[in-house]
């Protein structure tokens, strides 16, 4: 298999040979983790279950993160699951690496579908599955959303949807995301979204590819799957707590798959992520800090607040030439997207990921706004 670099992996090399200003401290907007504390109910919650280290965890999931994350469900979207619907999960970058392995492993000729610029584990799994690509370009001409080509995807066995979007901020309405649901049962492809960003929103709260999925009928989620991850919304990457819901038929022969795959997570961390999914409060702090940040890069920047994510994507001529000029006059480090792109997508943006306090951001995109006006 050859995989190809990753995008820190690029950057690193990019500035391998470039020395930091001194004069300013060192911000890096490049990766989207969360910058804060993960909250003291949860990390309670880990020290009380530490004792059941010496027990194995199911490879299905301990009932009781099962049922918060279904209670989760209900509550953020009022959905009604059923346990058979859902898979607790170490992370979600493992299910998007391994799930597509799985499921076009008896295609016979293997074809999938993802946006583009992308989460770059989308091509890894493609690679590992040695499936063609088909590319959903997300440009300006189509406001960073999918557009729906029947012919382009009438022979596709996959399709990953990515609303709200890593890197672009863009999201899908409910009405496009149901369009996309009856193209999955029209074609008959299935069609999954990553969902990660769907609780960091900046004023209304974000309808999941599920609820999509009831209005137009298809209430057992025939042919669609969502991911979610706990690592945003309640600042606890670590926890590598996430689910995979939807189509009952597909996570049947998925929960077998896993078993052998041996990616199930500690007790104490599926613990302390039951207590984390099974609360709302927590999340509304951090929601509120990464709208302060991106309303301070609408007034800095002069750019548009997206509806959901901490990210900006920023429209930037020369973009790698000037990340690396950037770096080196006012140690700002930021992410070029034609890393995240093929074939000439997300070429000439930056995306920043204004994950720290709204000083640490304030000041990071004073400097850029004092560069790019140098330019």
């Amino acid at each position: 298999m050859k995989f190809k670099k990753y995008p820190f992996e690029r950057l690193n090399e990019l500035l391998a040979d470039t020395t930091p200003n001194s004069s300013y401290s060192e911000i890096a907007l490049t990766i989207g983790e969360p910058q804060f504390d993960t909250p003291k109910f949860i990390k309670d919650a880990l020290i009380e279950s530490i004792d059941k280290l010496n027990k194995y965890p199911k490879s299905s999931g301990e009932l009781e993160l099962k049922e918060s994350q279904l209670s989760y469900l209900k509550r953020r979207f009022n959905l009604d699951l059923r346990v058979e619907q859902i898979i607790p999960t170490f992370g979600t970058r493992e299910v998007l690496f391994n799930f597509p392995q799985f499921y076009l492993s008896s295609k016979e000729s293997p074809k999938m579908a993802f946006v583009n610029p992308f989460y770059q584990i989308y091509e890894g799994s493609a690679i590992a599955s040695s499936a063609d690509v088909v590319y959903l370009n997300l440009d300006k001409n189509n406001g960073f959303k999918p557009i729906i080509d029947k012919d382009l995807l009438r022979d596709v066995d996959l399709v990953i949807l990515n609303t709200p979007s890593n890197p672009t901020a863009s999201v899908m309405s409910k009405d496009e995301l149901k369009r996309w649901v009856e193209l999955a049962l029209e074609l008959d492809f299935l069609l999954i979204n990553d969902e990660c960003y769907i609780d960091i929103y900046t004023n209304d709260p974000i309808e999941s590819i599920l609820n999509a999925s009831v209005e137009v009928g298809n209430s057992e989620f025939k042919n669609i799957l969502t991911l979610n991850s706990i690592s945003k919304r309640s600042s606890a990457p670590g926890l590598r707590s996430g689910f995979i819901a939807g189509d009952k038929d597909i996570l049947k022969s998925y929960m077998r798959y896993r078993t052998y795959v041996g990616c199930a997570s500690p007790l104490p961390l599926q613990l302390a992520a039951a207590a984390a999914w099974s609360d709302d409060k927590h999340v509304e702090p951090f929601r509120d800090v990464y709208k302060q940040n991106l309303e301070l890069s609408s007034e800095i920047l002069g750019s548009d607040t997206p509806e959901a994510t901490f990210y900006v994507w920023l429209e930037v001529k020369d973009a790698v030439q000037k990340a690396k000029e950037l770096y080196e006059k006012y140690s700002v480090k930021v992410l070029p997207g034609e890393f995240l792109g093929r074939d000439g997508e997300g070429e000439g943006f930056w995306r920043l990921a204004l994950v720290h306090k709204p000083e640490v951001i304030k000041d990071a995109l004073s400097r850029i706004k004092k560069f790019l006006k140098e330019k």
